[in-house]
């Protein structure tokens, strides 16, 4: 047996600091290995660009299909295709349940009322609106109603340029009811007493911190803020002023957003009009990238949607794109998107109720586009008038408070989106406990469901890394490589060699990269000195292949959350990408002369481990220091660490969770150290996560270890022994 000896291991605290020596040291020899390649200069935006091109194979394929579309009967068989598919990527309504109404004050101003209103969209989830009644209304005459949808201020629909489109309407004749969206308004889910604001930064992190749990779960953020507005539609249909036959639904920004996606599902709204938001996804990923968790779909590109697809199910339907030509949302992806929709209204022969109004601005509303919304709305919603944009005076945000306290979380003590997904996640896991009891057929059932969901890919070829560089250490060396990835991006990797190796391998996986432990007299120099080849890669998204310079709407304690929603668009998910990465390190490995690889990874990297290892037995053991202890825990915390986002699959709950994964291991050496919740902190008792994985090792007892973070030094030592 050979002896480990000289350990001192810093990871009591579970993470590996540097000194500023080792750092200097670090600079001194340098580890990197695509610096000087021109042709990978781009490498730190490498996980973009393979989530870019996947989503690009499918909007390809897609652009291919409509274009072969011409006569009417294969416009109307793709509308019912895509009936289908977006409910399947939005997922299921509720049941529709009473609204709860209640009005909670009245104004009256010059030529209109205001009725500040609450109601239920679902039971407990209460909704803040606005509705605005014309005056003059005679006793029984009933007037077209505009459904507002607010894009993303913090105060919602109170804002003045909102205001002054709504405004405006009404003194056309409209009744207009404005709601205010989840996370906006007086509907803060993340409101903060103290500072009486929420502690997220932008209305977007308040859309896409509680929007990844609900991916987790595998349902949609979307759902619910169309449920919101399809109930939004109910209430002015209680109301005896409003004419049925004649709703529109108009917003500008995420208004626009809202606005497509609730006309897609809702047949009563005769006219939409979504203002700066439809361009195409293509261009979309060309320029600003995914935006945050309601405007993306679970798999909904690699289903072959589009957004201008939210206004070709509805066709011929009137609908006005609205647009600016210096807006954030690529023009040109817009006037894409127009051609189809309006082809496909062409093939109805109702050409002239769909068209596009732009105008020469940046992410604004404009006067020439106001008045082309009012023209757009007088017309089909047959309200005749002068279309002129006026001067109006609008409400103070007293005025539109609709509770007592400004605040949903204060006043009513409501649901939440996190509350009501929470119940949902629980009875998924409940599911999940059962099938777990489901022995043998379970496992492989299993196994088979997270290769699928997570879309990792099996390593097909693998091509032999290039060689960069070595450097010369007291024992050991340094080779610097690089091997092609699954797509066309490179995965940096360093070897270290020790002098007299014992033919096994360890793969060192770091959130941070391969660098970050690799200096003299660092954790991977210890391992060399005791005999053991030590690989550590970039992971994509890593070290020189990240994090890249696209951050996205929703950046969450130095998170990119759009990057995760990138990679559900497209049926991937990150650590499903990086997994097969690993089998493919791994392999190579094996080709090499190494008799055994051994897997350790640290925090957020152990997902990606579990996943390769359950995936492919060339991973003879498992490490996992200081993991997070189920998906599960990061869905049920309120308060989850961001950290976890990126290694999470959406869409597994109730299917597989990182125990199953763990479980299906048996026999292998596992070792789990110092795990943690899902929201950082210390793991409470044993769970039936831990009881799962010490069932499927009761014959191999002497293989698992759990050990506390105070204890890492040992159990690291016992798992490194033969």
């Amino acid at each position: 047996m050979k002896q480990i000896s000289g350990f001192c291991w810093s990871l009591a605290a579970g993470v590996i600091i540097l000194s500023a020596m080792q750092a200097k040291a670090q600079k001194t020899q340098d580890l990197d290995v695509t610096g000087a390649w021109m042709q990978y200069s781009d490498a730190p935006n490498s996980l973009y660009h393979h989530l870019a091109a996947e989503a690009f194979g499918y909007l390809d394929k897609r652009a291919k299909e409509v274009a072969a579309l011409h006569s009417l009967p294969e416009w109307q068989q793709r509308q019912q295709w895509l009936r289908r598919n977006l409910q399947e990527a939005v997922g299921a309504f509720p049941e529709k349940t009473p609204l709860n109404v209640k009005v909670t004050g009245v104004h009256r101003k010059a030529g209109y009322r205001v009725e500040n209103i609450i109601y239920e969209s679902m039971p407990g989830l209460y909704v803040t609106g606005s509705l605005f009644i014309p005056g003059g209304l005679k006793k029984g005459e009933k007037a077209p109603a505009v459904v507002y949808c607010s894009g993303h201020s913090a105060n919602g629909y109170r804002s003045p340029a909102y205001q002054r489109v709504m405004l405006n309407l009404v003194k056309k004749g409209f009744i207009v009811f404005a709601f205010d969206p989840v996370g906006q308004g007086e509907r803060l889910e993340y409101y903060d007493t103290a500072s009486r604001k929420s502690r997220h930064k932008w209305p977007s992190n308040e859309h896409s911190y509680p929007g990844v749990q609900v991916f987790m779960t595998g349902n949609t953020l979307a759902m619910y803020m169309i449920w919101d507005g399809i109930r939004a539609v109910d209430l002015l249909l209680t109301r005896k002023e409003t004419d049925p036959a004649r709703i529109a639904i108009t917003g500008r920004s995420g208004g626009g957003t809202q606005s497509a996606y609730i006309a897609a599902f809702d047949d009563r709204i005769k006219a939409v009009a979504p203002e700066n938001y439809i361009t195409n996804f293509s261009r979309l990923f060309q320029s600003i990238g995914p935006q945050d968790a309601e405007q993306n779909f679970l798999n909904g590109i690699a289903r072959g949607l589009d957004m201008n697809d939210l206004l070709m199910v509805r066709a011929p339907k009137p609908a006005l794109m609205i647009t600016t030509t210096r807006d954030m949302f690529s023009i040109q992806g817009s006037t894409e998107a127009a051609a189809e929709v309006s082809a496909m209204y062409a093939a109805y022969g109702k050409k002239e109720d769909f068209m596009m109004v732009t105008d020469d601005a940046p992410h604004v509303s404009t006067k020439k586009n106001r008045e082309a919304l009012y023209a757009f709305l007088q017309k089909h919603l047959s309200q005749p008038g002068s279309p002129l944009d006026e001067e109006v005076q609008p409400l103070s945000a007293q005025e539109l408070q609709v509770t007592p306290t400004g605040q949903v979380h204060t006043s009513m003590k409501g649901e939440t989106i996190f509350s009501l997904n929470l119940k949902t996640a629980q009875k998924k896991h409940e599911t999940l406990l059962a099938a777990r009891k489901q022995m043998p057929a379970y496992r492989p059932a299993m196994l088979d469901a997270a290769q699928r969901i997570s879309g990792y890919h099996a390593p097909r070829t693998d091509k032999a890394p290039v060689f960069t560089g070595r450097l010369q250490r007291d024992g050991y060396v340094i080779e610097k490589f690089f091997m092609e990835g699954e797509g066309n991006y490179v995965i940096p990797y360093l070897l270290m060699k020790p002098d007299h190796a014992v033919n096994k391998a360890i793969l060192w996986l770091r959130p941070a990269g391969k660098a970050a432990d690799a200096a003299l007299g660092g954790e991977m120099e210890r391992l060399v000195k005791n005999g053991f080849t030590v690989l550590a890669p970039d992971l994509l998204g890593t070290g020189e292949t990240g994090p890249g310079k696209f951050i996205g709407d929703s950046y969450i304690d130095s998170i990119s959350y759009n990057l995760w929603f990138a990679s559900i668009q497209t049926a991937r998910s990150i650590t499903g990408i990086r997994a097969g990465d690993v089998v493919r390190l791994s392999r190579w490995l094996g080709k090499t002369g190494i008799t055994e690889v051994y897997g350790v990874a640290l925090g957020e990297m152990a997902p990606v481990l579990l996943h390769a290892a359950a995936f492919d037995k060339s991973i003879a053991r498992v490490a996992l220091l200081r993991p997070c202890i189920s998906w599960h825990s990061i869905v049920s915390s309120r308060i989850y660490q961001s950290r976890f986002v990126q290694g999470a699959v959406a869409g597994a709950g109730g299917v597989y969770d990182l125990p199953d994964l763990a479980a299906s291991l048996a026999p292998r050496k596992l070792l789990i150290a110092g795990a943690v919740a899902g929201n950082g902190g210390p793991v409470a008792g044993e769970t039936q996560d831990q009881a799962l994985i010490a069932t499927a090792y009761r014959r191999a007892a002497d293989q698992l270890k759990t050990a506390p973070a105070d204890n890492i030094q040992d159990a690291l030592t016992w798992w490194l022994k033969d």
